[in-house]
């Protein structure tokens, strides 16, 4: 098994940055949207923060994705010979399934509450009682998902890091010990 140190960077800097980007905007932007001056500005401050960050966050799962493939293509000798690797493989690809859904469904919603940028809110994920049903509806939904995103990129990250404590020497003749005897 070679080095590929490119892949297993693009892999966890973009994870990282998606987890944490999510994980700060959920904490702080949409918090701090609330100190816009007035609900009517609310919704502003938060559709241009959530805007920018969505370039940003596409790149970083890219790099993840990227990565990812990279890693698995490089790991198949020891997905099928090293007994546990193949089970977190599936936990983690599911992971990567649920996460990529999340973000976007999250990215949609988005979408339809940034397209009224004068919409009055409370902060970036609760509506005022003049919001208009449909944006109000995708607010709060969205306030379920900026902390589902981050939730389960988080475990995401600590299943990332059991992946490569499975790479261990140690760990691989285990495992494939294990794997010979049944």
């Amino acid at each position: 098994m070679a080095r590929n140190t490119l892949a297993r960077s693009m892999h966890d800097v973009g994870l990282a940055a998606w987890f944490g980007g999510t994980l700060a905007n959920a904490v702080a932007l949409n918090a701090a949207a609330a100190q816009a001056g007035s609900p009517n500005k609310t919704g502003a401050v938060a559709n241009v923060g959530w805007d920018r960050w969505t370039p940003v966050n596409a790149a970083a799962i890219g790099s993840h994705l990227i990565g990812s493939v990279v890693q698995l293509a490089d790991n198949a000798p020891r997905i099928k010979g090293q007994r546990g690797v193949g089970s977190m493989v599936m936990l983690k690809t599911a992971l990567t399934a649920i996460s990529l859904a999340a973000t976007a469904y999250s990215r949609a919603l988005g979408k339809k509450v940034s397209a009224q940028t004068d919409v009055p809110a409370e902060s970036g994920t609760e509506p005022a009682a003049t919001t208009p049903p449909d944006v109000a509806s995708a607010q709060r939904r969205l306030a379920v998902l900026q902390w589902a995103v981050p939730a389960v990129t988080g475990a995401l990250v600590v299943v990332s890091a059991f992946a490569g404590e499975q790479q261990r020497a140690s760990e691989v003749h285990k495992g494939i010990l294990r794997r010979a005897l049944g």
